[in-house]
Parts: C-alpha cells; sequence; structure tokens
C-alpha cells in the first residue's frame, strides 16, 4: 500500500511556499492550475487548490473554511531535533498551539499551519514509542 497526503488550501503560492520552508519540501511539479505535487518526504504531498466556502463532498453541507479547524485525522512530522524543527515551522508561518509534551519515549509540540489544519512535530528517543 502506498499512502499521499492531500491538504486542501485556499491558495497554492502561500501554500508551496509554507510548506517548502517549514518542511523542506520540494515543489516537483504544478498539475493543472490548482494542484502542486511536493517531494522530499516518506510520502508525496499534494495541495489541492479549493476555495473558501465551497462544499468539500455532496455528502455534507459543511462548507470549507480555514480558519483553525478541527479533524479527527491529522499529520505527525518526524524530525531528528524538535527545537530547531519547530523554530523552522513557526518562521514560516506555522502558530504553536502546545508546550513540549513528552510520552513513551517522544517529545510532540502542536501546531496549526497559516490554513487552519493542525498537525505535530515529534521526536522519538528510541525510533518510536517505547
Amino acid at each position: 500500500m502506498n499512502v499521499i497526503i492531500n491538504i486542501d488550501v485556499p491558495l497554492l503560492e502561500p501554500a508551496i511556499a509554507f510548506y517548502c520552508n517549514a518542511f523542506d519540501l520540494k515543489l516537483e511539479r504544478l498539475l493543472d492550475d490548482d494542484v502542486a505535487e511536493l517531494t522530499g518526504a516518506s510520502t508525496r504531498v499534494y495541495l489541492l487548490q479549493q476555495a473558501e466556502g465551497s462544499i468539500p463532498s455532496e455528502f455534507t453541507s459543511d462548507i470549507r473554511h480555514y480558519q483553525r479547524h478541527w479533524t479527527p485525522i491529522h499529520i505527525d512530522i518526524v524530525v531528528d531535533d524538535l527545537v530547531s524543527a519547530a523554530e523552522r515551522v513557526i518562521k514560516a508561518g506555522a502558530k504553536m498551539e502546545s508546550e513540549c509534551i513528552e510520552w513513551r519515549g517522544s517529545r510532540c509540540i502542536s501546531f496549526a499551519d497559516p490554513f487552519g489544519h493542525g498537525f505535530c512535530l515529534i521526536q522519538f528517543e528510541q525510533g518510536s514509542y517505547c
């Protein structure tokens, strides 16, 4: 099985800048005018330009918004140096949402990207949870 990550964003240009600067990803290519393919992680990341206020699915009456929102699924980005990674994502435009939490051989900080998506930076002492 191969997993890819799709992230809805209101505008591609600032989203490409954030994800490339924050996580050292590279713009691989643009697909049409509204999809950017980013590489450099263990999976490909696609930024999908979706207008604010548009309907994400015919099965919901919700509309897209790009203020901070909650979803039961988020991205954890494993890093070697939590402090320098946190500084990098903040400099790129992320907002820190928690202090460092230590749990089962890991250290984790929660953030929100400029488009309202939550993500965590996590550093493991031994490569995974103990």
